[in-house]
């Protein structure tokens, strides 16, 4: 039996009358049995996502769609609205890359499930929908005790543990899965998509799980299919498309992802660096206390008291690259921003050139982030949507009046082909919205060099891009930091990424540093258990 068959499937997004078609998805063809695992791989804007959408009738008013999709060989384009309700949930469920997206931040997690029932099956007393949203809470590791908790006290795995319940809840015979792991770390990715491999395959679900991460697909999946420029390029079985790839961007794509997770040969030796570290981080601890009402205030002793991090001390050498790793939660971007004195530590001091940043008063502090800027992992974070870019990237310039805008833009100009985005005239006046993801970022990266930084702390900059961009884009920072002389504390969930890139690595698990050692100790004789999980849990295509 077949449950979804997609034959010759043609996308078009909505456009002007004038102007010609452009189909984001162009003549895909695929089928999902019970049980079955497929993987839709390809990079950003191939057209993953949309065919996830047209299958759930989720598409743009407005939208064009041709061939067609079938479920148990009816139609899904000819449903009419209530029967699309049921599709929608009691046939197909969609998990989505932010579970944020499903979630009421005001609304407590059972009361998700409750509502989502009762939408569905309003025959259903309260204390049955509450039975049934218990079953499947549990079912994804979720006790019955977290029911009255609200998204906000979940962690990002946590909170796509929900997202799986409350695509689970209807008893669905197909589940879309569209990047469901993207923000996660290795660990607890890993135990997500255990999870939904294994729920599929006892209730005899068809999984389409759509992401750019080719050695989660293999590990996870039993057929692969590759997209490229809307198309469906190359699929079969996952050991003939590792092994033996046919097309030539199934081919590249593949090589990509080997490249970063090959060994990189390290040549850090404390001794060939300057003996004077460039930052130098002593018995940092970042502590917060937990907000409590007046009541707990006067019968508590003690206050509750989060040790984000917990006594950290590093150096970090010039013209070094340090890698921090280390699972969401565990400190590692508080210790950036903590670095930066974007907040100010509970104790201990961060030297940057022998100067201690903490004794530092604003105006002080502002002159130093010349010296020390940022990437960040959402180049949205730092790109101001209404700035041109080559506006945005001159902002540093001018703030720190280090330029007038005549000779800001002549800088801007020279940046932008530094960072490969010539000619220069293409892109200094568009706007953010209309790069890709890895443009966007190459911009981000401009805007924190344009100062002429000695430190860059780069927080998760290459998490959202697929293999060949992420490649690309690495590859850039390697080039820029030996042409301009730059220091990295590269902060990453991703080992092999954190492998490929750094020189040493610093392992963080519940705010310290549990083990600090070249990258190739790190990878051939790791002495931390914890070391050990976080490598064990991630895919590895070789």
């Amino acid at each position: 039996m077949t449950l979804l068959e997609v034959n010759n499937l043609r996308v078009a997004y909505p456009h002007r009358s004038n102007q010609e078609i452009v189909w984001a998805v162009d003549d895909v063809s695929f089928n999902l049995k019970p049980g079955d695992r497929l993987g839709l791989v390809g990079e950003s804007g191939c057209g993953k996502s949309t065919i996830g959408r047209a299958i759930m009738r989720l598409l743009p008013a407005g939208s064009e769609t041709k061939g067609e999709a079938l479920y148990k060989n009816k139609s899904i384009f000819d449903l009419n609205a209530q029967e699309l309700r049921k599709l929608r949930g009691e046939v197909v469920a969609l998990v989505f890359q932010d579970p944020m997206t499903r979630l009421d931040p005001l609304m407590a997690i059972g009361d998700h499930c409750v509502e989502t029932l009762k939408a569905h099956q309003p025959e259903l007393s309260y204390q049955e929908a509450r039975q049934k949203a218990i079953e499947a809470l549990e079912a994804v590791r979720i006790p019955p005790n977290r029911w009255g908790q609200y998204p906000h006290e979940f962690s990002g795995g946590m909170r796509q543990r929900v997202a799986i319940a409350l695509a689970l809840l209807l008893d669905p015979q197909i589940i879309v899965a569209d990047e469901p792991t993207t923000s996660l770390d290795v660990t607890v990715s890993a135990e997500i998509l255990e999870e939904l491999t294994r729920l599929c395959s006892e209730r005899e679900m068809g999984l389409l799980l759509i992401s750019h991460d080719l050695a989660m697909i293999g590990e996870y999946c039993d057929r692969i299919a590759v997209m490229y420029d809307g198309k469906m390029v190359e699929s079969g079985d996952v050991k003939s498309i590792l092994y033996n790839p046919q097309h030539e961007y199934t081919q590249s794509l593949l090589q990509a992802a080997l490249q970063i997770q090959k060994p990189k040969e390290t040549k850090f030796q404390e001794s060939s660096y300057e003996p004077q570290p460039l930052l130098q981080v002593n018995n940092l601890k970042q502590y917060f206390t937990l907000e409590s009402n007046f009541i707990q205030q006067l019968f508590s002793k003690e206050k509750k008291v989060i040790k984000a991090v917990d006594d950290i001390s590093f150096s970090l050498y010039p013209g070094e690259t340090l890698g921090l790793v280390g699972e969401s939660g565990c400190g590692k971007s508080t210790l950036s921003r903590t670095i930066l004195q974007l907040i100010q530590p509970t104790e201990g001091t961060v030297e940057f050139l022998g100067e201690d940043l903490t004794k530092l008063n604003r105006s002080q502090m502002r002159i130093k982030r010349r010296q020390i800027q940022m990437i960040f992992q959402d180049p949205h974070a730092c790109l101001n949507p209404l700035m041109t870019i080559g506006d945005s990237i001159a902002d540093p310039l001018l703030i720190h009046q280090l330029a007038k805008p005549a000779e800001a833009k002549r800088e801007v100009e020279t940046m932008l082909e530094k960072v490969g985005l010539a000619p220069v005239t293409d892109y200094y006046h568009r706007y953010p919205k209309e790069l890709s993801g890895g443009q966007q970022q190459r911009v981000a990266i401009a805007r924190a060099l344009i100062t002429r930084p000695q430190l860059v702390i780069c927080d998760e900059p290459v998490s959202m891009l697929d293999a060949t961009v992420q490649t690309q884009v690495l590859e850039l920072m390697l080039a820029l930091k030996a042409e301009f002389n730059l220091t990295y504390l590269f902060i990453t969930h991703d080992l092999w990424v954190a492998r490929f890139f750094c020189d040493r690595i610093a392992v963080m698990n519940s705010g310290k540093i549990v083990e600090l050692d070249t990258t190739k100790n790190i990878f051939d004789r790791p002495s931390h258990p914890y070391t050990l999980k976080l490598i064990s849990a991630a895919p590895l295509l070789a």
